[in-house]
């Protein structure tokens, strides 16, 4: 008869003859593990950007490997000279490019025909050395950016005519867009080349609704859009040059213009004749006078530092000149670009001056065909901002 392991005594021999059996390579795994690890290998290398050094934090470095490197690749065939071996550098180089218009101060015509040996450029009071240059005839990107607020008709009347002046000079390739500001910017209508779809946007612009003018803010927005769009961009601000309740201030938008490449502003003082009237009849304050001062003073320096220009009109007569003007001045233009001896990127803004000479050097002489010297005017940005190693 079988013996069944159901007795005391024999059942807890059973047991601790199995988990003696059992914990032997346990314990042996767990002696092994007590022993202290060997001192790690000095690591002098500093651990890559992106994570704390150690593994405990929320974005952790991966841990080296041990293994035994591959060897190293063998070195690649090079055609540097022998003193240089196997030698290579990839330097960032970078390249500014400047558009310059070179037009007769007496009608605005441009100066065409002029060599890359007429232009001298310098950065910060440095010459520096032209290393391409082209003269471009090109279609126009641009925002009509209107004020349309409530105040004097006249300053409404002078700006549809002013808008409609510039958009019936447009060719089938240009492309424009118009924006109008009160308290608000509004987007009357997107870019687009079909002149009836800008006329009948302009004739939308009847009843204004607020009488601030948040010029500031307006040009701000319009910037900010037209940095999403390649190429050469242009600006043409019109309206009576006054910030009435504008969240950014005048250095701010002095400081987005500089900041943003590859857009002229052109401006139009609206106004001119009503302010003449104000005043002959002594009913403009002297503060409001210095208002228009002011707001004239900010127009110009807008279309300055861009290389745009600026312009006051007095009658309604003069506006297709001017427009004429502007759409000579930016189908038109010579494009200088060099590699700036300031190699630095470090986001400082950058003073330029662009000259026009003859072969020996000397200002250039521009004459009529009776020889006639004519004074001309050397239009360019003064100045760009340096990228930064982040950008």
């Amino acid at each position: 008869m079988t013996t069944m392991l159901t007795t005391g005594p024999l059942r807890r021999i059973f047991l601790a003859i199995l988990l003696s059996t059992l914990a032997a390579p346990l314990v042996a795994y767990a002696q092994q593990s007590a022993t202290p690890p060997p001192p790690p290998t000095q690591d002098t290398q500093t651990p890559e950007a992106g994570g704390p050094g150690g593994d405990t934090g929320a974005i952790a470095l991966p841990k080296k490997s041990t293994e035994a490197k591959a060897p190293p690749p063998a070195a690649p065939k090079v055609t540097n000279p022998p003193e240089l071996g196997n030698y290579s550098i990839r330097v960032d180089v970078p390249l500014v490019n400047v558009d310059v218009g070179v037009v007769l101060e007496k009608n605005r015509q441009f100066v065409g025909n002029l060599q890359q040996e007429n232009f001298r450029v310098f950065e910060d009071g440095v010459e520096q050395k032209i290393t391409d240059f082209q003269q471009v005839k090109q279609p126009i990107t641009a925002v009509m950016l209107l004020e349309f607020a409530s105040t004097n008709y006249q300053f409404i009347y002078d700006m549809r005519n002013a808008a409609s002046a510039f958009f019936q000079q447009l060719k089938p390739n240009d492309y424009i867009a118009v924006m109008t500001y009160d308290l608000h910017t509004h987007i009357v209508t997107d870019f687009t080349n079909d002149k009836r779809r800008v006329a009948n946007a302009l004739n939308t612009l009847t009843v204004p609704m607020f009488s601030d003018r948040n010029m500031f803010d307006a040009l701000y927005e319009a910037l900010d859009r037209l940095t999403l769009i390649d190429g050469r961009k242009y600006i043409i601000l019109i309206g009576s040059g006054r910030d009435t309740f504008s969240k950014v201030n005048l250095d701010k938008i002095l400081k987005k213009i500089k900041a943003t490449p590859n857009v002229t502003i052109f401006t139009v003082s609206t106004g001119q004749m009503a302010r003449e009237m104000a005043e002959a009849r002594g009913g403009m304050s002297g503060s409001r006078s210095m208002d228009y001062l002011q707001a004239d003073n900010e127009m110009r320096t807008f279309a300055q530092m861009t290389g745009g220009q600026w312009f006051n009109p007095m009658f309604q007569g003069a506006l297709p000149e001017i427009f004429h003007d502007i759409n000579d001045s930016i189908r038109n233009a010579y494009v200088l670009s060099y590699s700036p001896t300031n190699a630095k990127m470090d986001g400082t803004y950058r003073k330029l001056k662009v000259e026009v000479v003859d072969k020996d050097g000397k200002p250039l002489r521009v004459e009529d065909e009776k020889h006639k010297p004519l004074k001309y005017e050397v239009v360019a940005r003064d100045g760009y901002k340096a990228k930064q190693t982040v950008e």
